[in-house]
């Protein structure tokens, strides 16, 4: 059974920086693409940023320049790290695993997902 583990969140000041976790189990973590979404209170969930199993990444282009998703296969755990943070930025932030080699920016693509972090910027 897979399973997604966030942490990390909190409180920061704009301009401030953060790192987000995800640790994962249950599953070969090689064999997925993963992702990270966010969602505002009254606000669609949207994604943030997801990354390949080969490693290739991509954005949403309101985070591009200031998000970084990473991966490290050893230690089976997903990584967000958040620089120049808005208060637009503030949401809950979950991750996302699909079984497949390519993973995109929609959500209905991926089958498992965390309980989230949250993440608060105030200005």
């Amino acid at each position: 059974q897979v399973q997604l583990v966030e942490s990390g969140g909190g409180s920061v000041q704009a301009g401030g920086s953060l790192r987000l976790s995800c640790a994962t189990s249950g599953y070969t973590y090689s064999e997925y693409c993963m992702g990270w979404f966010r969602q505002a209170p009254g606000k669609d969930r949207e994604g943030v940023a997801s990354i390949d199993t080969d490693g290739t990444t991509n954005y949403a282009v309101s985070v591009k320049g200031r998000f970084t998703i990473s991966k490290d296969n050893a230690e089976n755990t997903l990584y967000l790290q958040m620089y120049s943070l808005k208060p637009e930025d503030t949401a809950m932030y979950y991750c996302a695993a699909k079984k497949g080699v390519v993973c995109w920016l929609h959500d209905y693509e991926y089958n498992s997902w965390g309980q989230g972090t949250q993440v608060t910027v105030s200005s």
